[in-house]
């Protein structure tokens, strides 16, 4: 057994959970520019049916754009898949996300995709170069005032 390639190999694994979750994160919370430290400049983005984005800034503004009227998110994550190959790895992770909107904070919004990722280690940092999120169904669930808490 190889020790040092085995403890850079879980050091790597947890860096690169680590970015995928700070991503979710950074989503819920609205934190743009600790979100643009997790991909590369030349990263592209696919959001299911959209066009591709190219460029981490174009994919901070769509994200940005997209969730103007959100009052409040929640993404929930599970990687299921991670294989590195060197500088660089493939991710598979399931994606569940509640979200409400200020005009409408009865209805939550539930989106339930795959995030298929591709990072590669930049300046001894993972980063994201591509990342595509495949939308399995989106629903809405209304509440009642007397369903509340």
């Amino acid at each position: 057994m190889d020790l040092e390639r085995t403890v850079q190999d879980l050091a790597d694994r947890q860096q690169i959970a680590d970015v995928l979750y700070r991503y979710a994160s950074t989503i819920d919370y609205k934190d743009y520019a600790t979100m643009r430290t997790l991909f590369t400049d030349d990263a592209v983005g696919k959001y299911g049916d959209a066009d591709p984005i190219h460029g981490a800034d174009n994919i901070i503004a769509w994200i940005d754009s997209a969730t103007q009227d959100r009052a409040w998110q929640h993404h929930k994550l599970t990687v299921y898949h991670m294989d590195i190959d060197g500088d660089q790895a493939k991710t598979l992770t399931y994606h569940t996300s509640h979200q409400t909107t200020v005009d409408d904070p009865d209805t939550v919004i539930v989106i339930v995709a795959r995030y298929k990722d591709s990072l590669r280690r930049d300046s001894g940092t993972w980063k994201i170069f591509d990342k595509y999120m495949e939308v399995g169904w989106v629903e809405e669930r209304h509440f009642s005032q007397a369903n509340r808490p």
